[in-house]
């Protein structure tokens, strides 16, 4: 299949965020000259109308959409309405305007969480939609089914090169590391940075600690969103992991072992555990000739270290 030319308008549709940020990073490291982007307070991918008129004006060939609300179980199960109608609208939109102003390809970012809740293990592409969701997502997953099915069907009625890829649990630079609103990883690394500036000996983990859960170095995956757009030209989606995966006790381990190894584990089984295992197929990726480079340990480490030099201030908070 044809690479992407280096001065071909790119769109990534959420820039700013952990993975549009990934992206962009790698696209500029790849030689990449004309990158598009917009700030949330100059577009508002909700509003069709505005995306309308900002792909009429801009006319991107390729586009990233990996904009999105995200969180992890307590803003999902705060702010369900929220989630299911901020990601369905932004998915429309853009999938949308990209088809009326003729974009050559689009890549939309699902997320692992689509596939059901007692899926059989490691998840298949096919297993979509053969069981019922795990409760506490269901209406960002149901958004994020959507999005599959919105390119699916454009692909079907207008011929538009619209492919989707579904990644597993993600972490590194420009990760939330708000307690209220960000995923396991992250939320780790806060909870036993707190704990070792406060001088707690303690650190109360969600759950029982049993879940299993793999995780992605952001890096990686921009990494591999390159890759597919320039590789994968089919209908299903492909999904994007390392294929291995640990329990939410040994993670917590190795982040307290990163971060704060005096700490002793305390675990909260009052908390939700959320889907019991949550594991990748990759094969399809594995086949096209892409692996995952960053182990997690050196990922914890070297995003431990971009948290120390970005969120100081979260210490007091």
């Amino acid at each position: 299949m044809p690479t992407i030319a280096k001065d071909a308008r790119i769109y990534v549709a959420g820039h700013s965020g952990l993975v549009g940020s990934a992206i962009t990073r790698r696209l500029k490291a790849g030689g990449f000259t004309n990158l598009l982007t917009a700030e949330r307070h100059e577009l508002d991918l909700r509003d069709q109308g505005a995306v309308d008129v900002w792909f009429q004006t801009n006319r991107p060939e390729y586009v990233f959409l990996v904009a999105g609300t995200v969180g992890g179980i307590l803003a999902n199960s705060t702010r369900p309405a929220e989630f299911i109608y901020d990601n369905m609208m932004i998915h429309a939109t853009v999938v949308h305007a990209a088809y009326r102003e003729g974009a050559r390809k689009l890549l939309y970012l699902g997320s692992s969480c689509i596939y059901p809740r007692e899926c059989p293990q490691p998840m298949k592409e096919e297993y979509l939609l053969t069981g019922p969701l795990e409760p506490t997502n269901e209406p960002y997953a149901v958004a994020k089914i959507a999005g599959i099915k919105l390119c699916q069907a454009y692909r079907r009625q207008y011929g538009c090169d619209f492919i989707s890829a579904m990644p597993t649990n993600l972490y590194g630079p420009n990760d939330n590391f708000d307690l209220t609103s960000s995923h396991v990883l992250p939320a780790l690394i806060r909870k036993f940075h707190d704990a070792k500036v406060e001088g707690r000996g303690e650190v109360v983990i969600w759950g029982t600690g049993s879940p299993r859960r793999e995780f992605l170095h952001v890096d990686d995956l921009a990494d591999a969103c390159l890759f597919i757009m320039e590789r994968w030209d089919e209908n299903i989606h492909i999904n994007v992991g390392t294929g291995e995966d640990l329990s939410i006790r040994e993670l917590a381990e190795m982040v307290r072992d990163v971060v704060f190894p005096e700490a002793r584990l305390a675990f909260d089984t009052s908390k939700p555990d959320g889907t019991p295992r949550k594991l990748l197929d990759v094969s399809s990726l594995h086949a096209l000739g892409w692996h995952h480079r960053i182990g997690l340990r050196d990922g914890i480490a070297s995003t431990y270290r971009w948290f120390l030099a970005h969120h100081d201030h979260l210490r007091t908070t």
